[in-house]
């Protein structure tokens, strides 16, 4: 009985994983759920319509099925934790499991519903249920990209941003020091002058504020195109990075072509590799030589070295696939 609530347990397990691309039952689950993820948060949207006030009972009765759902989905993680963490004790498990970002977000996103409208504090963290989404990519290919480049550009985006917050703290002592007196309403202190600052180096200008003497209109110019260039360092930095790690990816799924393709050759009296140099068969027959297995020995292919009756060649090419298992001849 035991191995049979472990086997289903584990079962389970396997089901609710999210990413798991070789289990058609969790790939199921994962479309699922983003469903539901998609149905909760855009009930949460639709119940700020007034036009829409008939239908606040339907979209509170889907709301509390969504929310069971993720009820259901958190209780079956607890119960699993154990094979989430295999290394830890099931309390540990467990807890490790409720402390985590996963485990964080689902309760956060369960607590809302239990409570009234009128806990305004614990109706915002509706807002948290969009991180669900976050949540399902996080397992896939699109989130991962993004968080290694920020990892690995953490610093050079860092030193830019600093970069900007120097230029929008020097632009707001300078509009200050040439608008006060002309606008002391506006620009009462320094820091006042934060508020354009960041509006004009981010080049969104909202217009609520902005300078009226000459000289104020001449450094708005010359900050505003200083922003756009400094702007464009996180954002190149950033770009960079993506096109980086995507080349990356696509060098290591190259890889594992490669592997597919590579295999043995035996070398026969009748092979065309037979009594030419490594130089001569790469040139000729397009393959790539890795090694040569000689008399039980490993030989490192040299341009110069030549092929022998007997030998086993280690290569890659593109013949393989279709000849795979047949030496060419």
């Amino acid at each position: 009985m035991a191995v049979n609530k472990t086997k289903l347990k584990k079962q389970i397990f396997d089901i609710i994983q999210i990413g798991d691309k070789s289990n058609l039952a969790s790939r199921a689950f994962d479309i699922f759920i983003v469903g539901v993820i998609l149905s909760n948060i855009s009930v949460m949207f639709l119940q700020t319509y007034d036009q829409l006030e008939p239908y606040y009972g339907l979209l509170s009765v889907i709301e509390w099925v969504t929310t069971g759902i993720f009820c259901v989905e958190y209780i079956l993680r607890i119960w699993t934790a154990d094979f989430l963490y295999p290394t830890c004790t099931r309390g540990k498990a467990i807890g490790k499991f409720l402390i985590s970002y996963d485990g964080v977000v689902d309760l956060l996103t369960i607590i809302p519903v239990f409570f009234l409208s009128g806990f305004v504090a614990f109706r915002m963290l509706r807002v948290i249920r969009i991180f669900h989404l976050f949540r399902i990519n996080s397992k896939y290919d699109s989130f991962n990209v993004i968080k290694i480049v920020l990892l690995r550009k953490s610093r050079q985006i860092i030193s830019s941003m600093f970069i900007i917050f120097i230029l929008m703290m020097a632009s707001s002592l300078c509009m200050y020091s040439t608008e006060h007196a002309a606008q002391p309403g506006v620009f009462s202190n320094a820091f006042s002058g934060i508020w354009w600052a960041v509006s004009t180096v981010l080049t969104v200008g909202y217009g609520d504020i902005y300078p009226i003497t000459l000289l104020g209109k001449c450094m708005a110019i010359v900050i505003a195109f200083m922003g756009v260039l400094l702007v464009a360092i996180p954002t190149g930095i950033i770009s960079a990075g993506f096109v980086e790690q995507y080349q990356n990816n696509a060098n290591e799924e190259s890889k594992v072509v490669d592997v597919d393709e590579i295999g043995e050759l035996l070398v026969d009296d009748v092979s065309k590799f037979c009594g030419r140099t490594i130089l001569q068969a790469t040139e000729e027959y397009g393959v790539n030589i890795y090694m040569v297995l000689r008399d039980n020995m490993s030989i490192l292919p040299t341009g110069d070295l030549k092929i022998q009756t007997g030998d086993i060649l280690i290569v890659k090419s593109k013949f393989l696939e279709k000849r795979r298992g047949s030496s060419l001849s």
